[in-house]
């Protein structure tokens, strides 16, 4: 027969069946500490003040005026910075004096031409700052039916009319102080003659805008009247 070995059994229970702790009962071991309680001293102290921070303050109010603002300082910017992006760089004084010798080069020829096909013709006179005035001038002057012939209706173009004079006035308005007295005096005249060229023709039209909406038959207004294009 085999020997049988003694053996001891340990009661390591912790609480005896009332409840109480067991004298003899081993120490607990204590628990090896949560990952997330393993953060340094200040940062957890950080937390705890934003934290209590963030409570009492509340959420930031934001207003439709900050927003707007902001929106708007952030289009202006990429505007800014697109606007700069398109602008190409300007020619070079050398690239502008080629550009100069060439045109004037061209024109030279294109004249010779015109004068070998039509003998006896004049060179054409200078372009002068008095010309460009000039110019402008009788092309209001056409635009507001100045050119229609005699007992023909004047085809009004108002619109056309009103850009060439609003040239003339920007022309008036960047030339203030480096025109002679002449020059000063030749634009003035023609903006104050295209001014009320203006005026009489938009009241012409509107006379017979009126006599429409009456019921004035055609031709009953009055004979002549402009006739308005654009």
């Amino acid at each position: 027969m085999a020997d049988i070995k003694e053996f001891v059994v340990n009661d390591r229970r912790k609480f005896t069946a009332e409840g109480e702790v067991r004298p003899d009962a081993p120490p607990s071991e204590p628990k090896p500490p949560r990952p997330e309680t393993l953060q340094p001293k200040e940062d957890t102290e950080s937390s705890a003040r934003l934290i209590e921070d963030s409570e009492q303050k509340g959420p930031r109010a934001v207003t439709t005026q900050q927003v707007e603002t902001e929106a708007a300082a952030g289009s202006t910017e990429e505007g800014h910075v697109e606007h700069e992006e398109a602008l190409p760089p300007p020619p070079t004084a050398e690239q502008t004096a080629q550009a100069k010798r060439a045109f004037d080069a061209t024109v030279d020829r294109l004249d010779t031409a015109i004068r070998a096909t039509n003998p006896g013709m004049e060179h054409a006179p200078p372009l002068t700052f008095e010309r460009v005035i000039q110019s402008l001038y009788m092309q209001a002057m056409m635009q507001l039916g100045g050119a229609a012939a005699p007992g023909q209706q004047p085809q009004v173009d108002i619109l056309g009319a009103r850009q060439t004079i609003d040239m003339l006035g920007i022309l008036s308005t960047k030339t203030a102080g480096n025109l002679s007295k002449d020059e000063a005096t030749l634009l003035e005249t023609a903006l104050f003659e295209l001014h009320m060229g203006f005026l009489e023709v938009t009241q012409a039209l509107a006379r017979q805008a009126a006599g429409r909406n009456a019921g004035t038959p055609p031709g009953g207004g009055p004979s002549g009247g402009p006739s308005i294009v654009r």
